[in-house]
């Protein structure tokens, strides 16, 4: 059920990007050093780029994570306010008296 204040309320996996940004990093600083060991500049900057990134990527989901709930509530926070149980209360509409 839609409320209104997803965006208010969502939330990212960031634990799950933690982990595919030092996943990404690995496989750059791999990249870097390979290829810079084989004599490929190119590849090597190109790799050296993506090291940049995912470092960066890092950065912010670690600042994410420790700035707390705000951006990553805890397992007990439910993603969205509950709907109300009741239904609306029923109101008639408006009649207008023409002359």
């Amino acid at each position: 059920m839609r409320t209104g204040s997803e965006p208010v309320t969502a939330r990212s996996a960031l634990r799950a990007r933690l982990w595919l940004s030092v996943w990404g990093l690995v496989w750059a600083v791999f990249g870097t050093a390979a290829f810079a060991l084989l004599g490929r500049p190119g590849w090597a900057a190109a790799c050296g780029v993506l090291w940049l990134v995912a470092t960066v990527d890092m950065a912010v989901v670690l600042r994410h994570i420790r700035q707390g709930p705000h951006y990553q509530p805890g397992r007990d926070v439910p993603p969205y306010r509950p709907a109300d149980s009741r239904p609306p209360p029923f109101r008639h509409p408006p009649q207008h008296g023409h002359p």
